[in-house]
């Protein structure tokens, strides 16, 4: 029987071996933090432009995570990298052969790599918060600011969710390529295209991505956006409960079917 530390210390060598699992993290901090600059330098240079109900729903903070619909995309692929390499490459048997408890080979994985995740995200997340507020210039605000601070710790803890929601999902799967030719479309795409439409946005806010970004928001309906049924800390805890089905069903997944 394989002791957890093993097994942790297993799966983190598996992570950092591979190159593709580090790059999709470093691009995850890069496009997030760029494109948040870049939207913040350009709202601050063209605000008196914005229509009424934008300037006076302005939000900062929210203007900085910006680039965290492109950052999210990185960790969608970091997040299925992880647990579809394994089966797209014929690892999972070795793997299940040196840790038969299924249960702890996944929650290993997930702990270890969730956990470097999450680290990321918030680094991510505060550097492209001072960044982009320093790009504002008067119009940003600082993390003593009311809100700000939860905002920010928010958009780390955000990005982590994501990847381990897409761990869950691959892992019911099994396979890389379906894994991301369904979750792509379905942030970047589905998700994104039907929260403007009438009547199914009632639905599309209640999805994981939709509900975990108001944690990001310190001013309400920002931007003259919808105002939500629910508020920052609700909308994180409806994105965990997404995250924990996904687990949840990768779990049972792998215990009854064969690698």
């Amino acid at each position: 029987m394989a002791s957890v530390p093993a097994v942790l210390t297993s799966e983190w060598t598996k992570i950092r071996s591979v190159s593709s699992t580090t790059w999709t993290l470093i691009s995850a901090f890069a496009v997030t933090v760029l494109m948040g600059a870049g939207v913040s330098a350009l709202l601050n240079s063209t605000f008196d432009d914005l229509p009424e109900a934008e300037r006076l729903t302005f939000d900062p903070t929210l203007v900085s995570f910006s680039g965290m619909i492109l950052g999210q995309l990185a960790m969608i692929v970091f997040g299925v990298l992880v647990v579809g390499t394994e089966y797209s490459s014929g690892m999972i048997r070795t793997s299940l052969a040196a840790v038969p408890q299924r249960g702890t080979l996944l929650f290993s994985k997930i702990t270890v790599a969730g956990g470097l995740a999450l680290l990321v995200g918030l680094l991510t997340s505060f550097v492209t918060f001072f960044l982009g507020q320093a790009l504002l210039g008067d119009r940003g605000t600082d993390l003593g600011a009311e809100n700000v601070l939860r905002a920010v710790i928010g958009g780390g803890l955000y990005m982590g969710l994501i990847a381990i929601f897409c761990m869950g999902v691959a892992a019911m799967l099994r396979s890389s390529m379906l894994s991301l030719g369904i979750l792509i479309p379905f942030f970047l795409l589905v998700s994104q295209i039907l929260i403007v439409v009438p009547y199914a946005k009632d639905v599309v806010q209640y999805f994981p991505d939709q509900a975990g970004s108001k944690i990001m928001q310190v001013v309400p309906e920002a931007m003259n956006s919808d105002p939500a049924p629910y508020g920052p800390w609700a909308g994180l805890g409806i994105m965990v409960l997404w995250v924990l089905a996904a687990v949840l069903g990768g779990f049972l997944v792998l215990k009854k079917r064969d690698a």
